[in-house]
């Protein structure tokens, strides 16, 4: 099993700063490190930590979030940030786009736009550190691959089969992509707060469209188990 991603989050509103720790918390592969509120506690607890992703506000009352952003490319440029504000001016977007922002989500946070985001960021995560420990030399498919950051799945609930819905499916597979060596249904369900018999439903759902493969396991005492992992592309 992989570490987790560790998270910083720096926003002056202490409320929303534990809503964002809450949200983070239901994602697997992620550990919120610290909460910062102001640009002094950001820089040092950055400097000190030095967390893979950085959740961002912009307005803050001693400082603007962007003159963060520029500061933690100056000196920290392996940091991934994704900006989580109520700043909806064109020019603060594309300061932040060319700040080379993860994502953009205007507040307030909905769950399911906020666990996208972090499910599609631990893919993209995943494969750069594959990358960096396998290659020298990479082909043009892979950075095609990298940098779409392409939803794997359909962005639409109506588009899937009944009783198969979007965000649980992709807290399903965020679980198969920290567990390379396959898991069983009722240990993702756990891990996603399922049933058995519903983790079950989505697992063979993705067996059924080429994600997952299923294998089966007797065990130390013989009962047949199905054992569900990705399919290797």
């Amino acid at each position: 099993m992989t570490k987790p991603i560790r998270v910083l989050i720096v926003e002056d509103d202490k409320r929303i700063a534990e809503i964002n720790r809450r949200f983070v918390a239901r994602v697997p592969g992620y550990e919120v490190i610290g909460i910062a509120t102001n640009e002094q506690e950001g820089k040092e607890l950055i400097t000190v930590l030095q967390p893979e992703l950085v959740l961002l506000d912009i307005y803050f009352p001693d400082m603007h979030g962007l003159h963060l952003l520029k500061w933690i490319r100056e000196h920290f440029m392996n940091v991934d940030v994704i900006m989580i504000t109520a700043a909806r001016e064109v020019d603060s977007l594309k300061q932040a786009m060319h700040g080379g922002v993860f994502d953009y989500i205007i507040k307030p946070i909905m769950l399911e736009r906020f666990t996208e985001t972090l499910v599609r960021y631990k893919e993209y995560y995943d494969k750069m550190q594959r990358m960096m420990k396998e290659k020298e030399i990479i082909r043009q498919e892979e950075i095609d691959e990298l940098i779409r950051r392409d939803y794997v799945l359909s962005d639409a609930d109506d588009e899937l089969p009944k009783g198969i819905h979007r965000l649980t499916l992709e807290k399903v597979l965020a679980v198969m992509k920290q567990y390379h060596e396959g898991v069983t249904a009722e240990e993702v369900g756990k891990l996603i707060g399922a049933s058995r018999t519903t983790t079950r439903r989505y697992l063979e759902y993705l067996v059924s469209v080429s994600i997952v493969i299923a294998d089966v396991s007797y065990g130390t005492v013989g009962r047949p188990e199905r054992i569900y992992r990705l399919k290797r592309s």
